[in-house]
């Protein structure tokens, strides 16, 4: 008695196969790819962030050290930071990366008080802010 048959080859298999091959040899290659699964709006929850400072003023002219901490389901993408100027609030940079810190400059332009505060962004894109941390300042 021989073999038996062979069931012939659907395109299924193949299709997949060819798919798969051509992600490997793109990430091989240096190319990037992103595969993800589920709906792609995250747990839908903001993530929660916290900014620490140091409590006693800062001299004008200065810097502030300021730290937070933020967490999500999603995983965090970045925390930025921000400082109040007159009557708007100006972006001063982010971090991508744990432990959330920033150096803020303190303007020598008169004014007796701080503010800042940061925000966190989620993998999904959702985001949250802190409290306002308010600092002394002294001429």
């Amino acid at each position: 008695m021989g073999a038996p048959a062979r069931a012939p080859r659907t395109g299924r298999r193949s299709a997949a196969a060819a798919a798969c091959l051509g992600c490997c040899l793109l990430a091989a290659c240096g190319g990037g790819i992103w595969i993800g699964f589920g709906d792609g709006e995250g747990d839908g929850r903001k993530p929660s962030v916290g900014l620490a400072a140091a409590a006693g003023p800062v001299a004008a002219g200065g810097t502030l050290a300021v730290a937070a901490a933020a967490a999500d389901a999603d995983g965090i993408d970045e925390v930025a930071f921000y400082r109040r100027d007159g009557g708007r609030w100006v972006f001063l940079g982010a971090d991508r990366q744990a432990p959330y810190e920033w150096t803020v400059p303190v303007p020598a332009d008169g004014r007796t008080t701080l503010e800042v505060f940061a925000r966190a962004t989620d993998r999904s894109g959702a985001q949250a802010d802190s409290a306002i941390v308010v600092v002394a300042v002294r001429a």
